[in-house]
């Protein structure tokens, strides 16, 4: 006899992460091309001396520092290993076999994983035809059975934001128990004066709670540390499903340094929002279909064509983020990586004419 295990997980698909070709541009993870920020390397090297010593479990200087930059009580903040690891905690702390989550698709690939390995029903809702979240399409499939609803903006992998009225207007439609979490891991890249700030919102509503992440514009995604800021009740609820010590002891010292660095940060930001106009405006001349972007990305809607357009980059020695028969995600990077994939991108179009 072999160990039984879920039998559901045979169906369960592997969450696929960008892939690294040596010798390549890797455009395919929505890292910043930059690295860290100068003054969380710095708190890095400083900590690596104590890295035999256990980590604070409840990342309590950190917790800290965020509850100070929103205003909030420090009972409203739960931190994780990344925001991924937020959103399956959430998941476990509201949802049991008999419930429902409702999320956008496509959008970030994790959620129907983590539904599905909490045993909960995925609830799929179709993006619009501009690639953008239906959310009266959502609101219209919010059941009884619903227990959570994730709202991704800027969308991953579109690029498309959500505007305050519209996610306004949404959320007084959601039944007071219903937890609508706002993912917003691209939220340092937004430049539109009408998008919502999921933080502000989550102060003035009940059932709402905004994600952010260090992973993306401060350049810590391989050091793993996201956060929440919650009702009261539900952060509590986080941080007794997390795993303990998740956060590591460079984490916390780097992502407290990364918030004391906010010149730092806008000096970066500024660099890939203008790499990103220049980007978009370029593949559209091109004749390419990109939705508007207010990630660090692109998207390329490219249908049955994306394998095919994946293999020219990857013949061109760039790295995308292929969704078989969807379209490509690129990660907006320095100025001579996004050359080289605007080149390849060139190329591509020309042969297919």
């Amino acid at each position: 006899m072999s160990v039984r295990t879920r039998a559901d997980l045979d169906q369960l698909p592997a969450y696929v992460a960008g892939r690294t070709v040596p010798g390549s541009i890797k455009l395919a993870s929505n890292e910043v091309s930059e690295g860290p920020l100068p003054s969380a390397v710095a708190a890095i090297n400083q900590a690596a001396g104590e890295v035999h010593r256990y980590p604070d479990m409840g990342v309590g200087r950190l917790t800290e520092a965020l509850a100070a930059k929103y205003d909030v009580p420090v009972e409203r903040i739960a931190v994780g290993c990344g925001s991924v690891a937020l959103c399956e905690q959430l998941v476990q702390a509201t949802c049991t076999a008999d419930d429902e989550v409702v999320f956008p698709w496509r959008s970030f690939e994790a959620y129907p994983i983590i539904t599905q390995v909490v045993g909960a029903k995925q609830v799929r809702v179709p993006l619009t035809g501009e690639h953008a979240l239906d959310l009266a399409a959502m609101a219209a499939a919010i059941t009884p059975a619903t227990r959570l609803v994730f709202v991704c903006t800027p969308n991953n992998p579109t690029g498309t934001l959500l505007r305050r009225a519209e996610l306004e207007a949404f959320l007084d439609r959601v039944p007071e128990d219903v937890l609508v979490v706002l993912d917003e891991a691209y939220f340092e890249f937004v430049t539109d004066p009408e998008a919502p700030d999921g933080v502000e919102i989550a102060k003035r509503r009940g059932n709402v709670a905004s994600m952010r992440t260090f992973s993306k514009a401060y350049g810590l995604a391989g050091l793993r540390v996201g956060y929440t800021v919650a009702p009261v009740e539900v952060a509590a609820a986080l941080r007794k499903v997390c795993i303990p010590f998740s956060v590591n002891a460079l984490a916390q010292v780097a992502a407290i340094a990364s918030l004391d660095a906010q010149d730092e940060l806008r000096k970066r930001v500024a660099n890939v929002v203008a790499e990103r106009e220049r980007v978009h405006r370029e593949l559209v001349a091109l004749g390419y279909e990109v939705p508007e972007t207010q990630a660090n990305f692109v998207w390329l809607p490219l249908g049955e064509r994306t394998a095919e357009f994946n293999k020219h980059c990857l013949d061109n020695r760039v790295v995308v983020r292929a969704f078989a028969g969807d379209g490509a995600r690129v990660t907006i990077g320095r100025p001579e990586e996004n050359d080289a994939f605007l080149a390849a991108a060139r190329s591509f179009r020309r042969s297919a004419r």
